[in-house]
Formats: C-alpha cells, structure tokens, sequence
C-alpha cells in the first residue's frame, strides 16, 4: 500500500501536471489568436524599485515590446519612461489608473509592481480581464487572497507566475536536480537568511498629499487612511495595513528555494519569535524574526531575517543552506557550492550572470529567465517555473509566520490542505477588510 506522503506526492504531480496542462491549452488557444510568433504586449504596474527591474528584464524579452507603464505618481513617467524608450526603441503609452489597462485589447500581459496590499486584487482583476499575469511576490497581503488569485487563474485559464525568479537560475536548478539524484544523500533541513541595515523610519507625520500622487488609488483595496510623510514610496512594507513585513518581502525567496529543496509543501507546525528591537518607530512588523517550519517525514526549515543588521552569513547577505546525510549544499542567487560532509567545497557552479540581492531593485540575470519563462508559457504554452498555485504556497508560509509571531504561539497546520487548526485567534488574520467596493472578485 502507499504511503500517506506517496499519495500525497501523486496527487501533487497529478495536480500540478492539470495545472500545466491547464496553461499549454490557453496559451495555445492564445497564440492561435495572435499567432505563435507575435509578441507579447506587457504593461507594467508600478515603476519605482521592482518595477524597474521589470523594465530592464522585459526589454531583454525575446519578441516582446512594452506598450504601458502604469502608476500613481506622475514623476516616474517621464524617468521611467525615458529608460523604456531607450531600453525598447520606442515610447510606453502612460496612465494612472489601472483599471484603464484592463479595458485595453493591446495588452497582452500586466506586470505587478506594486505595495503588496494591491497584490491579489490586481491580478485578479486581470485574470478576468484575461490577462496574464506577472505578479511579484508575495502574491497576497493575506492568506484567503491567496486562495482567491489561484482560482481566478483557474477560471479565467491565464498564465500567472510569482515574480519568485530564482525558480529559473540555471545553477539553482542544476543544485535542486543533484539533490534529487542524492549529492547530498536524504535532504532534510534548510538554514535560509536574509539581513540587511535598515535605517529608522522615524515619526511619520500627517501632510498634505504630494500634487504628483493619487493617494486614493494608492490606496486602492485598502480602507482609507490619512496620508503621512514617511510611508512613500518603500516604507510601506512595514506597515500592517498595507505591507506584510521582511518575511514576505525578502524571505520569500528563500523559503520558496528551501521548499524546493526538500520537496515539500506545506508544514505541520510553525512558530516564530522576534520583535521590533532595533529602533523606536513607526516600523510595525519585526526588524529580528526567526521563524520555523516543520514538516511530515522528517524535515525542517528555519528562517532568519535580521532588517537591521547586515552581518552576513558565509558572506552573503541571503542565501541557503541546504543539509542532507552525506553532504551540504550552500545556494544563493548567483552560485551553488556543494560541501562533503568535512566541509570540503567539491562543486561550484555559478549563474550565468549575477543579480543583486540586498538593494530595494533586486535587478539582474534571473529577471531575465523568469520573463522570459513567462513570454514562452504565453506563446508557445511551456512550462511555467513558478506557476502561481505552486509559488503561492511559498507565499502561505510566509503569512504563517507572520501569524504566529502576531499570536505569540505555535501554529499547527493541515499539511494536505494549508489550513490552520483549532485557533480562532489566528484565524482572525486570515482575510481583511476593504474599502467599499474594492474587495476582490474571482
């Protein structure tokens, strides 16, 4: 008879083989509009920090052009704009209000750069539209809008990737495909790291909105607050109301590496611990987190993110270690090392280019396999590398551990199913509420 992890491991492939399936038939059905050569139109949502780097990466997109650049502020059209026009030959049409983009038929595909409470919601909004979807990560602000992007891909059969783009390095995939034919013997835990030195965001003050920003779509889904001088453009990421914290914005990646790693899906248990320690502010998430996952057959990963103090480990300021019963494999953005079990280094491999990997654009080669995985999933229906109801589960583990740290206790979770059991408390944060008639729709 199978095992309960065999059954599980079926049914994971089977799902994942539909869900592949799923995105070959609309991508043909797709170039059979267009034709199998055309190019994909993208428009990219959000120009400052990532949405830089989905410029940069798009331009580098075989047949593709960038017809659209989408954002609030009204300064980065003619910045942004001016790095398009020399990126891609040509101008970007511009508009404020993304909703606008959606009734557009010239856009083929939206980019989502965006603050992270815009997330879920704009690529819902373009999966019924039936546009595809790059979104970057983390795919949600909350764990029900994770559920709701995935079946709006489903019902609208889009091709939607997380912006998780170490999926499509070739010396990551070369390290997860030596691990499955056991350079390392059993894998079983992951040691991931992310640290940085964040400055205080201080006091923010109430001001009137900048001429050049549109605070109300800013705002968007979010119920409505009134504007302070310290949350735009990056700050936002450690408020509650409209970001998710350094887990989401940087540990992502490497949770989403540690699982692929492992082979592993969702956990049994999860509990974090940390705080805001560094400095007194207005910074509501936790500069210091150690957050821990296990799962069923033996395995763990552990996450450690320090914003506030860049000390790094084996000299980088993110990375992973990956450990197993003969050796350990030592994985970044730009290079895997493998490790006997003395810690003797016996394999390097590096990446064909490097990416950066503490700076707020994280620009670099990956971009550029990542959307051009995504084009080709469009045009020519090939397999996505982080297909979104796979890369959101990364996205889950990440609010797990928000959870736990928010409700001070251990969480114990459904590995079949991702759900938190018997906590009404921690259930409390599982969804949000919106601004009147903003709340998404699948």
């Amino acid at each position: 008879m199978p095992t309960n992890n065999e059954r599980r491991e079926f049914i994971k492939k089977t799902a994942l083989g539909t869900v592949g399936l799923s995105f070959a038939m609309s991508a043909r059905s797709y170039g059979s509009i267009l034709g199998a050569n055309d190019r994909v139109n993208f428009a990219v949502v959000g120009a400052n920090s990532r949405g830089r780097a989905h410029i940069s990466a798009i331009s580098k997109v075989n047949n593709a052009s960038l017809g659209y650049l989408c954002d609030v502020d009204s300064r980065v059209f003619d910045s942004a704009g001016a790095h398009i026009e020399k990126a891609m030959g040509k101008k970007a049409k511009t508009e404020k209000d993304f909703r606008k983009l959606l009734e557009n038929k010239d856009v083929d595909a939206i980019t989502i750069a965006t603050p992270e409470h815009w997330h879920a919601p704009m690529g819902i909004m373009g999966a019924n539209a039936g546009k595809h979807v790059y979104i970057e990560k983390p795919c949600s602000h909350n764990p029900n809008e994770t559920g709701m992007l995935v079946a709006s891909q489903k019902k609208n059969k889009i091709v939607m990737q997380m912006g998780n783009q170490q999926r499509s390095g070739s010396a990551s995939k070369e390290a997860i495909s030596d691990i499955r034919n056991g350079i390392i013997g059993k894998a079983y835990a992951c040691k991931a790291w992310y640290a940085n030195a964040r400055k205080s965001i201080g006091v923010g003050k109430p001001a009137p909105v900048p001429e050049w920003l549109d605070w109300e779509l800013w705002q968007g889904p979010a119920p409505r607050k009134e504007y302070k001088d310290n949350v735009v453009h990056y700050n936002w990421h450690w408020f509650k109301h409209w970001g998710t914290g350094e887990l989401h914005n940087n540990g992502t990646h490497e949770i989403d590496i540690s699982r692929w790693a492992l082979g592993v899906d969702y956990p049994t248990k999860v509990s974090s611990s940390g705080g805001r320690y560094a400095f007194q502010d207005d910074w509501e998430y936790y500069d210091t987190q150690m957050v821990n996952y296990e799962f069923e057959g033996g395995k763990m990963i552990t996450w450690e993110g320090r914003s506030c103090n860049g000390f790094e480990v084996y000299n980088r300021g993110r990375g992973v270690t990956i450990h197993g019963t003969e050796g350990t494999i030592l994985l970044d953005r730009n290079s895997y090392q493998l490790f006997d079990m003395s810690g003797k280094l016996v394999k390097e491999v590096k990446e064909g280019a490097e990416s950066a990997t503490t700076n707020t654009m994280g620009e670099g080669i990956l971009d550029v396999y990542h959307f051009n995985n995504f084009a080709d999933a469009i045009r020519e229906g090939k397999t996505l590398n982080a297909p979104i109801a796979d890369a959101s589960i990364s996205t889950q583990l990440c609010h797990f551990g928000n959870i736990s740290q928010e409700t001070g206790r251990t969480l114990n979770i459904d590995p079949a199913k991702g759900q938190i059991l018997n906590d009404k408390e921690a259930l409390k944060n599982w969804s949000r509420e919106y601004q009147k008639g903003w709340a998404p729709v699948v």
